[in-house]
């Protein structure tokens, strides 16, 4: 049995289904279409530098990489490489080799430092660790069972305050940018991120594949873009949450609460059966709201750092 790591061609709707495949089996609290994963190759921002890798064995797909430079981080030389195998695959050294592919990918364009996410469980910990990473934040995956599940009761929004949907803002969606490149700074991580390019924003988070308008929940305090909570369905009945925030000036007073609950009753009454989130393991606030709307934590993943040279 021979395995071989080769790059995710542009335009090849097979490999590309394979990859949102192998995603699903390895880490089923997140959401990967065909769709979802072509956008991200063919739309990604150049200085990222982005090319998903694929192992396979005797002709089969049992491994994917996504591995690219931070390129929205104040701080260069920020790599990333996140690799799942098949479940039934693993053993058989398709990660170590997308794991070495990707890494001398990222040294040749001048990463100094590199984050990898594994699931947080002995031997993803001990792959990560046998490679000089170490851990640093870890984060929650939350699962709701929308079908039979018991949502908050909706509330009316309060005086001043009016509920919108993305789609809302279809013909000039530059408010909600604003609003998320806001709220990017502040999302705790071990890397520093913002969002200063309107164009990109466009591109890569407003056309993605996976954002449902319609469901996504924005909230006005007289007039102006608050809070929102952007929502993500695949092609069947799975609904996740990309992200939810409040602006700064507006903190305190349950918007954030009040914009994920209604995208949650409309996703329900959309037939989404499944919804899906994910939290930073230190954020208190958003974890007390997940619990709140009847999330469980589901898995855990940490986040591993190197140093390079």
């Amino acid at each position: 049995m021979t395995v071989i790591v080769r790059e995710l061609p542009r335009g090849d709707p097979t490999d590309a289904a394979g990859f949102a495949r192998i995603r699903r089996r390895a880490l089923p609290f997140m959401l990967s279409t065909a769709e979802s994963v072509a956008h991200s190759l063919e739309r990604a921002h150049p200085d990222s530098h982005y090319r998903p890798l694929l192992a396979e064995e005797d002709g089969e797909l049992i491994g994917t990489a996504q591995v690219g430079l931070v390129h929205d981080s104040p701080e260069p030389g920020q790599g990333s490489l996140n690799i799942y195998v098949a479940p039934e695959r693993t053993g058989r050294g398709a990660g170590s080799l997308l794991a070495r592919t990707a890494e001398e990918r990222l040294a040749s364009l001048g990463a100094t430092r590199l984050h990898t996410w594994v699931l947080d469980e002995p031997g993803n910990r001990a792959f990560a660790e046998k490679r000089g990473y170490r851990a640093a934040r870890s984060a929650h995956f939350l699962r709701l069972d929308l079908a039979n599940g018991t949502l908050p009761p909706l509330q009316p929004p309060p005086d001043g305050v009016e509920l919108r949907t993305g789609a809302d803002f279809a013909d000039d969606p530059r408010r909600l940018f604003r609003l998320d490149a806001e709220t990017l700074r502040d999302e705790p991580g071990d890397i520093e991120r913002e969002s200063t390019d309107y164009e990109a924003w466009l591109t890569e988070t407003w056309h993605h594949p996976l954002l449902n308008h319609e469901l996504t929940s924005v909230v006005l305090v007289d007039g102006r873009p608050a809070a929102f909570s952007a929502a993500h369905t695949d092609d069947g009945t799975r609904y996740g949450t990309a992200m939810t925030g409040t602006g700064r000036a507006f903190r305190g007073r349950g918007l954030a609460k009040l914009a994920k609950n209604h995208s949650l009753h409309r996703a329900r009454a959309a037939g989404f059966t499944e919804a899906f989130t994910g939290n930073d393991a230190g954020n208190g606030p958003m974890l007390a709201i997940n619990e709140w709307l009847g999330y469980e934590i589901c898995a855990t993943e940490v986040n591993h750092v190197r140093d390079l040279g």
